[in-house]
């Protein structure tokens, strides 16, 4: 008889909705999970299962958009090559660093990353093939240490102005990279518990549902109108989170560190009210690029 307690019923309902999100659009099972699973379990006992996890998903991803791939080759290759260090150091810190100081970094790492995806910010990176192999170091040792990798990622591939097939092969080849070289690393480390592997039952058929919801709901809505309130609802949860850590660390008291929480809702709400009624907060680099072409083709 299998035993639910709350945290394993929670798992499953927030790795539902994650995959569906991540069905829609390529990105956002971890970066919406993590942060609710992180109020119950430890990052050492939630990473190895979700890296399992991600493995398939990933996979499958690839396979789905795998006419795209020799299009984005060139642009992931770099990126790739900085994963492998930025991983090892990621596994490094999970298996040494206090799991409550970790937890605070990384809500405090992807919470700007998910209020510019919600802001809707698009900006060109010029100097791309640069940036690319010390963003696949900072990407590879946030990935390690949270199992998050997705919105940093998703910020570059969609300001670099892929069309959406492209932007799935590119992160999806980024993510199986990360997942398969995490994997080996936490199991040279040890890392693979049996509790760990347990967490793996509900989150398993979450994304057997979520997955074919997510491609259909797709359809149903535009891509951006879809993101913004998925990221809504993940710098929701990573507030409340950051707040909730505040006050295990000792850092603030309650109610004062829900202040943290409530400044974040209201910047959001802010930022909702703005592409929904006044149309602000609308990504404007492919306008431009669009408005280009035009006057170059009259």
């Amino acid at each position: 008889m299998i035993h639910l307690d709350t945290g394993t019923a929670v798992l499953f309902a927030i790795a539902l909705f994650a995959a569906t999100v991540n069905g829609a659009l390529g990105y956002g099972f971890s970066s919406l999970t993590v942060p609710v699973a992180l109020l119950f379990f430890s990052n050492r006992i939630l990473s190895p299962a979700l890296v399992l996890v991600e493995l398939a998903v990933n996979t499958w991803v690839v396979i789905l958009n795998r006419r795209s791939f020799a299009a984005v080759k060139a642009r992931t290759l770099p990126i790739l090559i900085g994963l492998l260090p930025g991983i090892v150091l990621g596994s490094y810190l999970l298996s040494h660093v206090n799991g409550g100081w970790l937890k605070l970094a990384t809500y405090i790492v992807i919470l700007p990353f998910v209020l510019l995806q919600a802001a809707g910010f698009r900006r060109r990176l010029r100097a791309e093939r640069f940036a690319a192999a010390p963003i696949g170091l900072g990407v590879g040792t946030l990935y390690a240490t949270t199992t998050i990798s997705g919105p940093p990622l998703a910020l570059l591939f969609n300001n670099q102005g892929l069309e959406m097939e492209e932007f799935r092969a590119a992160l999806g080849t980024v993510r199986v990279a990360e997942t398969t070289f995490t994997a080996i690393a936490y199991f040279a480390l040890g890392l693979f518990t049996r509790r760990s592997l347990e967490l793996v039952a509900p989150i398993a058929p979450a994304l057997l549902i979520g997955l074919p919801l997510g491609t259909y709901a797709l359809r149903r809505l535009t891509s951006e109108t879809f993101r913004r309130i998925c990221m809504s609802f993940d710098a929701w949860i990573i507030g409340f989170g950051l707040s909730r850590t505040v006050i295990e660390l000792k850092l603030a008291s309650s109610p004062n560190a829900y202040l943290i929480w409530l400044a974040v809702i209201a910047f959001d709400l802010y930022l909702l009210y703005g592409y929904f009624v006044n149309g602000w907060f609308r990504p404007r680099i492919y306008a431009r690029e669009t408005v280009l072409s035009e006057e170059n083709a009259a």
